[in-house]
């Protein structure tokens, strides 16, 4: 008995997940709240755009270690 091993094409190990508003390249993951209807993950950007829609007013960091 053999096995074949076969090579996984280059271009599924090095892709990057996008964002599912810009679609843009996410160099770190943010997963959409429930109520924001969202499939996929977001950029950060994007993220912090959904948040301040949904929760308008001032947020300010508290853990900035």
């Amino acid at each position: 008995m053999f096995f074949i091993r076969t090579k996984k094409s280059k271009d599924t190990l090095g892709s990057k997940e996008k964002c599912a508003i810009c679609n843009e390249e996410i160099t770190m993951r943010f997963n959409p709240m429930k109520e924001w209807s969202i499939d996929g993950s977001l950029c950060g950007d994007c993220y912090s755009k959904k948040l301040s829609e949904h929760y308008p007013g001032d947020h300010t960091r508290v853990n900035l270690e």
